[in-house]
């Protein structure tokens, strides 16, 4: 059972809309919730002394959640509005230090922001596509393996897609290896997001991705004209053929790119890494670069790809790594990317 408690309390029509599980309105007309007193003073429309109204919010589907109003007068026809500030207990994760309102109006306008997303990503990417489907010819004759025009292309839609939503900050792109020089680039993994603020750096890397994702109608074809490595997950065979091919990608003057944790965090997080890129790198001797990617989760959590809340994205370009030992690059690789979460106050939940 979580315990809420909060200085602040509206009585009626208040909607529970958690932001990152860190501040949270509630409804005690939600349909979705039964609201009882847990202790027998209390009666609607009095206050019970000094002691404050306390109250049980029991969802349908899970435990109950206790909510305390400490000294609060109740008015059956009180209306007014004000932000419950919360600090969830064992979940580790405070309430923000600044107050916020949160309504309906707050997912609704999240929702539509998504819905315009969507919009404006299909709209650009269908003119894009087309003209990679022309040039393709051409690139698989001149520029095989790294196919710098496609990147191109997707640089130009990913930017088109995103900066019209959110500001994106870059720190030490100065690290960046030369365009011509493969390397091997890794970073955290939060949000569907991630892959449109990655292309918009502009470098030819290949990204690894589900097969399923390339049966997507125009983004999925785009994905295999860029050459973007497939894999199936939980197959042990094709994370190895996926493995070698990237080898054999890097070796010819590509460059690959790996989120190692496997899977999107669901709660801001950093996971554990998998050895699969740094045993690429440590194979062919190309650079490992770090990167710290911090706000993408905020704006498009995991699980919830419809939505699209405001907030801005920043990226850190670490410094590269150099190594022939897999493990020493991947305890390496995590660390820095851990600090550069941490220094912004990320990745601390």
């Amino acid at each position: 059972m979580a315990t809420i408690c909060g200085p602040y309390f509206s009585c009626r029509d208040f909607v529970l809309v958690p932001s990152s599980l860190k501040n949270i309105a509630i409804s005690l007309k939600s349909p979705h919730f039964h609201a009882r007193p847990i202790f027998p003073g209390f009666q609607r429309g009095k206050s019970s002394g000094n002691s404050g109204l306390s109250c049980v919010l029991r969802h349908r589907d899970s435990a109950s959640v206790n909510y305390c109003f400490p000294h609060t007068r109740v008015s059956r026809y009180t209306n007014r509005q004000c932000a419950a500030k919360a600090e969830l207990s064992g979940t580790g994760i405070s309430a923000s230090s600044s107050s916020v309102n949160f309504s309906t109006d707050v997912s609704f306008y999240s929702r539509m922001r998504g819905i315009c997303f969507y919009i404006v990503t299909g709209v650009v990417a269908i003119p894009l596509f087309l003209l990679m489907a022309v040039v393709h010819p051409l690139v698989l004759l001149f520029d095989r393996y790294r196919r710098r025009f496609h990147h191109l292309v997707a640089k130009i839609w990913a930017s088109a897609s995103i900066y019209c939503f959110c500001k994106i900050e870059f720190e030490g792109l100065e690290n960046l290896p030369a365009p011509d020089l493969p390397a091997v680039y890794v970073s955290n993994h939060q949000s569907f997001l991630d892959i449109y603020t990655l292309l918009t750096l502009g470098r030819t890397f290949k990204f690894i991705s589900k097969r399923g994702i390339f049966l997507i109608p125009v983004i999925g074809w785009a994905m295999f004209i860029m050459g973007l490595i497939q894999l199936r997950r939980m197959d042990n065979k094709s994370q190895l053929e996926c493995l070698k091919r990237c080898i054999d990608i890097v070796k010819k003057g590509a460059s690959v790119f790996f989120f190692p944790e496997g899977t999107r965090s669901k709660d801001g997080r950093l996971g554990p890494f998998k050895k699969g890129a740094f045993s690429v790198a440590a194979k062919t001797g190309a650079p490992v670069v770090p990167i710290s990617l911090m706000g993408t989760g905020k704006m498009m959590p995991s699980g919830k790809e419809a939505i699209l809340n405001s907030g801005s994205i920043r990226v850190i370009i670490h410094e590269s790594l150099m190594g022939n030992n897999a493990d020493e690059l991947c305890s390496r690789a995590r660390d820095v990317i851990a600090q550069g979460l941490v220094l912004h106050g990320y990745g601390l939940q």
